[in-house]
């Protein structure tokens, strides 16, 4: 009975390798929309980062 676990658990760990090697092979449309959508939101958080600051930098100037 514990032999069979253990070539249960094997084939599964196995199966799992072999199941997530082959699901990198190529990236298709979905995965390159995605990058570009992370390309963007990263840019648009920087700008808002960057406007952000120019803008504490002008509340400082009117507190003086």
């Amino acid at each position: 009975m514990m032999k069979m676990s253990k070539i249960l658990v094997t084939v599964l760990v196995l199966g799992s390798i072999v199941a997530g090697v082959c699901g990198c092979r190529k990236e298709g449309p979905a995965e390159r929309a995605g990058k570009e959508i992370d390309k963007s939101v990263e840019k648009a958080g920087k700008e808002i980062e960057r406007a952000g600051a120019k803008l504490n930098d002008a509340i400082k100037q009117m507190k003086k």
